[in-house]
């Protein structure tokens, strides 16, 4: 049997909206907090306005070049996919909006409503006319359509209404587009006779109720709120570019310009001739354009969410407040601490705050020399940023690559290149062709005449508000062999030469990918000697080719496969004669899981790595990540237990059967929601320690009210 065959693959496009269902999928868990679900709403939203300006943007530039090959695991081509693209799609975004009525409408029994301007009384219809007046009216522009005055270049994403307008004698009919201003809330906080209650209206029914203010001498007669979203790939070629800097902050001005792929528009408020003029001017077809059953754009949720969800306890999610791993004093120096144990950390269960710590104490150390790091994405007032500024000033030697392609962080990322730079930091950007995707820390520190080196590698970013979002694992180390590999990485990517060999650390492009082929050859040799192959492997997607053909041959020859894959995944599991011997299932929760972990039995060696990188062609392949091993026994069984509960999830993990369908997992005589279990667990709180085992036979009880607690630490053994 021919196992690269197409119809052993999933589409990485199809697999990626599959992905987004399952987001839209937490709207209508109604085990969810009712004004989470509605957050959920603007997730689904947000995913979906990237994956067009990205993956769609990319198609369309291919079909636009004329190229029309298929190039991708099911043979399909750019036109193909871009159909099977919009019929999937559409079906999505209905129920989108028949979620966003069915939330709404459990608001409304909760105190909370979305009012249209017919629906106001008469206080709030006073308060909506004198809002306008003050606030909206003076930032509006009119821009009127015409032979004189062609269409209007709009940003990608602005939330726009078209308008069709005719003369009070009736003597001529125009067109005119005005703008809903992205400088002013998206909803008005409405006067409410109970201080319990909440009305809003949303801005664009506000400009729609007094639009004909805008227009003297003309009658308004239909108003079509609408949306553009444009290409938003950047293009540029990076060979042979001097000053990336320079061209990227060019490119980053385009973007807002592309070409359009997608339009929105209200579905309540179609002028068939409006809408002609629309798909005219951006030249789009009818699968390009999306009416909606409501209002366009939701991303507005997490406004909403942040602004007045928070103010109803009842409706959002209980505060898990993340600990400090329990063998980290915090009242004691970690570089003493460091040099003594290695020290795992887990978050956004465990604090992300000794890693600010670390770069904070580093920038203020006299022993201190030297702090290296790279940046991929930072909070908008990063600690970590302000800490390397210190350092930089107090004379270290501070140097930091600053990754300037992180996509639509681009410009934020120029930014402190140039606060760094400022101050005295060597900020260097890697190489031009590849992006720097890991997250290592190196720090430099000499001791009465000795040097000693600390390093932090971690699956995630150094960014301490998505710390409190994402799932990841992050590792301290004092350990000779990973600092010493620290050491070359930061030489590599400042200076010249080739990959250096490394002591325990693995990087892409090419080494980490021929280690990973390597990990599951092995693995396929103890199952033919010992029967006890397995593989765990977690992700946030998978897409090599190379290593999903390879874990089919794994799957072949009998070797266990777990893959706990979040988001893409072109493997298709249970496919009789190919990959009966693999299960895949993906946890959408409260948290994003994005830690990477990988564990390979060995015959008993229990072989663990997490890393920057998915199984994907972009990290294996285009990108420069770092693998790194978990060498404590300990901490080891900490990692196994917690993929132990992730993969006994029956609550909110889904799993792809041999159709590439997901369904929700319904095993088990007991629900574990693994992110709530993995919470307790490391905290202390869970009463029966999971089974790595055999996870689906296990039960996990929290035990607050019970008296007899097991405290569990990761860190607590030596070296």
């Amino acid at each position: 049997m021919k196992i690269d065959s197409p119809e052993f693959f999933n589409n990485r496009e199809i697999s990626w909206l599959q992905f987004n269902e399952r987001v839209l999928g937490e709207v209508l868990d109604t085990r969810n907090p009712l004004m989470e679900r509605f957050k959920f709403l603007g997730i689904f939203s947000s995913n979906l306005d990237e994956f067009y300006m990205v993956r769609v943007g990319g198609l369309k530039d291919e079909v636009l070049a004329g190229f029309n090959k298929p190039e991708n695991k099911q043979y399909l081509t750019p036109k193909q996919q871009l159909r099977a693209i919009a019929t999937k799609t559409k079906e999505l975004v209905d129920q989108q909006y028949e979620a966003f009525k069915e939330v709404t409408q459990a608001l409304k029994t909760e105190g909370v409503s979305f009012l249209k301007h017919e629906e106001l009384n008469e206080i709030q219809a006073e308060y909506v006319k004198a809002f306008f007046r003050e606030q909206v009216f003076p930032v509006l522009t009119p821009v009127a359509v015409d032979a004189y005055r062609p269409f209007p270049m709009l940003s990608s994403k602005s939330l726009n209404i078209a308008t069709a307008l005719e003369a009070e004698d009736g003597s001529k009919r125009n067109l005119a587009i005005v703008q809903v201003p992205a400088v002013l809330p998206r909803f008005v906080d409405l006067p409410v006779d109970d201080e319990e209650t909440t009305a809003v209206i949303l801005l664009e029914d506000v400009i729609i109720s007094f639009i004909d203010s805008l227009f003297k001498g003309y009658r308004v007669l239909s108003a079509m709120p609408f949306r553009i979203t444009r290409n938003a790939d950047l293009p540029f070629h990076e060979e042979g570019t001097h000053d990336l800097l320079k061209l990227i902050e060019k490119e980053l001005k385009k973007r807002r310009w592309g070409v359009g792929i997608r339009l929105e528009i209200q579905k309540n408020a179609i002028n068939t001739n409006l809408l002609n003029m629309l798909r005219d001017v951006l030249d789009l077809q009818d699968r390009d354009i999306y009416a909606v059953d409501g209002p366009i754009d939701l991303t507005f949720a997490f406004a909403f969410y942040s602004q007045i969800g928070v103010e109803y306890d009842h409706l959002i999610y209980q505060t898990i407040m993340p600990v400090e791993p329990p063998a980290l004093e915090k009242s004691k120096n970690l570089f003493d601490q460091i040099l003594q144990q290695d020290y795992l950390l887990h978050h956004p269960y465990h604090t992300f705050d000794p890693v600010v710590r670390l770069i904070v104490q580093a920038a203020n150390d006299p022993n201190v020399l030297a702090i290296k790091q790279t940046l991929y994405r930072v909070s908008g007032d990063s600690p970590i940023i302000k800490a390397l500024k210190t350092a930089a000033e107090n004379g270290k030697q501070v140097t930091v690559l600053v990754e300037l392609k992180a996509r639509f962080d681009e410009a934020k990322n120029i930014e402190w290149a140039k606060q760094l730079e400022k101050v005295g930091a060597h900020v260097i950007y890697g190489y031009s062709d590849l992006k720097t995707h890991s997250k290592i820390t190196l720090i430099v520190r000499l001791q009465e005449g000795r040097i000693q080196r600390f390093v932090h590698l971690g699956t995630g970013n150094y960014n301490d508000s998505t710390a409190k979002l994402y799932t990841d694992i992050g590792l301290l180390t004092a350990r000779e062999q990973i600092a010493e590999d620290a050491t070359n990485f930061f030489n590599w990517l400042s200076g010249y030469g080739e990959q250096p060999q490394w002591n325990a650390l693995h990087t892409s492009p090419n080494s980490m990918l021929e280690k990973f082929l390597s990990l599951i050859d092995e693995e396929i040799k103890y199952h033919k000697k010992h029967g006890n192959g397995r593989i765990v492997a977690k992700m946030n997607s998978l897409t090599e080719k190379d290593i999903i053909l390879k874990l089919y041959q794994a799957s072949r020859a009998g070797v266990r496969i777990e893959l706990i894959v979040r988001g893409v995944c072109c493997l298709r599991p249970q496919v009789k004669g190919v990959s009966e011997n693999i299960r895949v299932t993906s946890v959408v929760d409260r948290y994003l899981e994005h830690s990477r972990i990988f564990y390979f039995h060995h015959n008993g060696d229990d072989l663990i790595y997490c890393s920057s990188a998915d199984w994907m062609t972009r990290n294996m392949r285009k990108r420069i990540e770092i693998l790194f091993p978990i060498i404590d026994e300990e901490q080891k069984n900490y990692i196994k237990d917690c993929l132990a509960l992730t993969l006994a999830d029956n609550v909110k993990a889904r799993e792809q059967d041999e159709h590439g369908v997901y369904h929700y997992v319904t095993k088990g005589k007991q629900s574990c929601e693994s992110q709530i279990l993995i919470q307790h667990y490391t905290n202390g709180k869970l009463k029966a320690k999971p089974s790595f085992d055999r996870p689906l036979d296990q039960k996990w009880i929290p035990v607050e009210k019970l008296e007899e607690k097991i405290t569990f630490d990761p860190n607590s053994s030596k070296k």
